[in-house]
């Protein structure tokens, strides 16, 4: 028995398609923070998670040499295929399935694993579809070449927003027609809860923040309230001072997602390793993998809440 999905999660699962597609193009950049710029043999790099509600999804690239030309071509060329990948939330274990999506782009595709294709999401049978669950953990198993790489991440119960509003930026000389998410929310009184959050503008794709990461160390406990800029793609060229932003009639949708510590550590390292790319007084900083043999990359659980907003 097939099930197609016309629910609204429809939006969700074409959502995290277009995603990890956008993140597949940054994952090979860890190299860039090492001294070392030795390219030697391309390392396995797994980029996969895994929301509740929704299907797993794995990219699985070989990393590039520093000085190789990064583009769309050099991204499907990287693409590992006939791997086999497995994840197992503790009772069942669902072999995973390799697709593509078409970029648009000179016939450039990308290369993902699931359960779902998203160019045409119909379920397969119920004893092959695995879900995420909140509270649950998901253990990732990736086998190329005889080698088994491993990985279990949790999808943790997140912090419910109180209300959003969207306000003039508090930056130096702002223009008074921008405006800025302001989230509203009461942390958790147990310590040691991480969040990460995406944004989407007017319908356009989910991009992470360039700082998308936060932990509870310091509010921990307490109503909170802070300025969050909207996600861009790493490719801008927009000036600083139109950097996350939208103006008034915009329409924002927040995805609000709890995350486990590993993936923190991943996702800050990263985020940081970029931010510093290039600078001559930044310390390189090794990105914290939470995949096992060597592998780079993550296997992230995402607790997610959406929220929509129409800018004032």
């Amino acid at each position: 028995m097939q099930l197609r999905y016309f629910n609204s999660n429809t939006y969700k699962l074409i959502s995290i398609a277009v995603l990890f597609g956008i993140i597949i193009a940054f994952i090979s950049c860890e190299k860039e923070v090492n001294i070392n710029l030795d390219t030697g043999e391309p390392t396995l790099v797994i980029e996969g998670g895994i929301e509740n509600d929704l299907p797993p999804v794995v990219l699985l690239t070989k990393s590039i040499g520093y000085f190789e030309k990064l583009d769309l071509e050099t991204l499907q060329n990287t693409a590992v295929h006939d791997a086999e990948v497995y994840v197992s939330d503790g009772t069942k274990r669902v072999r995973l399935k390799e697709y593509s999506v078409d970029t648009g782009i000179n016939g450039n595709k990308f290369y993902y694993y699931s359960i779902v294709d998203f160019s045409n999401p119909v379920f397969p049978p119920v004893d092959s579809v695995i879900l995420g669950e909140l509270e649950k953990y998901y253990k990732l198993t990736v086998i190329v070449d005889g080698k088994t790489y491993e990985s279990t991440t949790k999808i943790p119960t997140p912090t419910i927003v109180d209300s959003i509003r969207t306000t003039v930026p508090a930056r130096p000389n702002p223009d008074q027609n921008s405006r800025i998410l302001r989230v509203y929310f009461k942390d958790p009184d147990t310590a040691g809860n991480y969040l990460r959050y995406f944004t989407s503008l007017n319908n356009g794709p989910m991009y992470p923040a360039l700082n998308s990461v936060f932990n509870d160390e310091i509010i921990n406990g307490t109503d909170f309230n802070s300025e969050f800029p909207l996600g861009e793609p790493r490719s801008t060229t927009r000036n600083f001072d139109s950097l996350g932003v939208c103006y008034p009639g915009d329409t924002v949708r927040l995805k609000w997602t709890a995350i486990d510590k590993r993936v923190y550590d991943f996702w800050g390292t990263y985020e940081y390793a970029l931010g510093t790319l290039g600078s001559p007084f930044a310390t390189p900083i090794q990105v914290k993998s939470n995949i096992n043999n060597g592998a780079l990359g993550v296997w992230a659980g995402y607790g997610a809440l959406y929220y929509t907003i129409v800018a004032e």
